[in-house]
């Protein structure tokens, strides 16, 4: 299956520094955006370190003895107790250092997508836009169990709570999907400073009005001009014949 990919990160207007990792491997198929937290530069470690895990792994199964979804679930497990450990064993100032990790991995036909925490994964194909990915946070929580409705959610004020992460804990457990991909499918994976910011309808909006080649770009801006109060880091990989 053929593709084109775009990415594009910006540390937005509030913060010193960027703690979303992102990577584009076409030889591998493989996508991932990780967006990191912790105090000092916790969350800058945390994100670069799963993101090379993950890579780490990919590459070593090039004659490929496990399927996907086992290599998924390996990557995040190995990440997780490498972020963990380096904190507890290494560098106790990075205690509680974690990340989130929507990855995206192309064998064949089939697409896996695999995700810890709030970080997401969006399918479009005109004129539609789907939620993949399941956010791993208190707020979904709420909402999933009737406590709070989507108008409260939007708003409140201040950052969601992770109930999920890469690092924080030894042990995580990804979500993992999978959809054999269509030409004309593209998908969208996102830290929270952009699902933060930008409502799905003008994630829509901003995929159907642009061609492919601007659509990164065009989500960046638009998070920046809805206040820019995180780190936002955005990737699309459009399928085709």
């Amino acid at each position: 299956m053929k593709f084109d990919c775009w990415y594009l990160t910006d540390k937005g207007l509030k913060r010193e520094s960027n703690q979303d990792s992102c990577l584009v491997n076409k030889e591998l198929g493989l996508f991932i955006v990780a967006d990191g937290m912790g105090g000092h530069s916790g969350g800058e470690v945390a994100s670069s370190m799963a993101v090379e895990t993950v890579e780490e792994i990919m590459l070593q199964a090039e004659a490929p003895s496990k399927s996907p979804r086992e290599l998924i679930q390996q990557s995040y497990e190995e990440s997780s107790r490498r972020i963990y450990d380096k904190a507890a064993n290494e560098r106790p100032e990075l205690t509680g250092m974690g990340t989130t990790m929507v990855m995206a991995y192309l064998r064949g036909k089939h697409l896996y997508v695999g995700n810890v925490g709030d970080s997401r994964c969006y399918m479009f194909k005109k004129p539609n836009l789907w939620q993949i990915t399941e956010d791993h946070s208190l707020i979904n929580e709420q909402l999933r169990a009737g406590v709070m409705s989507e108008e409260q959610i939007r708003q409140l004020v201040g950052r969601n709570v992770i109930t999920r992460s890469v690092g924080y804990e030894r042990e995580t457990y990804p979500d993992i999907i999978e959809r054999e991909v269509a030409p004309g499918e593209m998908f969208l994976l996102c830290s929270d400073g952009l699902s933060g910011l930008v409502e799905d309808k003008k994630i829509s909006e901003i995929l159907n009005k642009n061609t492919p080649d601007k659509i990164v770009k065009a989500c960046v801006e638009q998070a920046l001009a809805n206040g820019g109060d995180d780190n936002v880091t955005v990737m699309l990989i459009v399928f085709h014949e």
